[in-house]
């Protein structure tokens, strides 16, 4: 039987659509009233973790599901050893450098040398300022990062962006973006290779359906 990690938040309404569309129906993680973490699709041909979104890839990893489905931020944070089969589409947004708006920095180019940023996203951010080959201090923060800037402990912050509406609702402008995300179709390397309970149907039907828009 084939076991399937979903996201908890964002991605999970559309990552149970898409399952929905070839045939797997693990939607009973939408009641609310239902609190099972596991659960097993009604023609027990497939069950799903309900995990958070940080943890898929771990899950993954470790064997414990042959599929999951997880932003490709996630992936760039991590780097987890798993394989990269299927971009999604769906539960697209970017990662983003923002400032306050009365900010005189409109490119990370511009940034203080060793000057701070704030942001959850440590690794991400660190690469992207040593590729630039600009100095700054990294500052973790897994809450709101955006009071960050407004407090004054950091001069941007490194996050992900959707609308925008979080950054203009505090006084904060994107200046630069890194990579854009969607949502990522990942498997256990070695199911993967071996077609073990065979994924690698389920990961062609998945591709079919995104191809095709369905």
């Amino acid at each position: 039987m084939i076991t399937v990690a979903l996201p908890k938040g964002a991605l999970l309404d559309d990552s149970i659509r898409l399952f929905q569309s070839i045939g797997l129906d693990f939607s009973a993680f939408l009641d609310k009233s239902n609190r099972q973490l596991q659960i097993s699709d009604p023609t027990e041909t497939a069950k799903a973790l309900l995990v958070r979104a940080q943890d898929v890839p771990v899950y993954v990893e470790y064997g414990q599901a042959q599929l999951g489905v997880v932003g490709y931020d996630v992936l760039r944070e991590k780097t987890p050893q798993v394989a990269h089969v299927v971009d999604l589409g769906f539960g697209g947004c970017r990662m983003s450098v923002a400032v306050k708006e009365s900010s005189p920095y409109r490119s990370s180019l511009k940034l203080p040398l060793y000057g701070r940023v704030a942001s959850k996203y440590v690794q991400c951010a660190r690469e992207y300022f040593d590729a630039l080959d600009l100095p700054v201090e990294i500052v973790p923060l897994y809450g709101s990062v955006e009071l960050g800037p407004i407090t004054g402990m950091a001069e941007a912050i490194v996050d992900l962006v959707s609308t925008g509406r979080t950054l203009k609702e505090n006084g904060l402008v994107e200046i630069d973006v890194l990579y854009h995300s969607t949502a990522r179709l990942i498997a256990h390397p070695l199911s993967y290779r071996l077609n073990a309970d065979g994924i690698q149907t389920v990961i062609e039907q998945v591709r079919s359906r995104v191809l095709t828009g369905v």
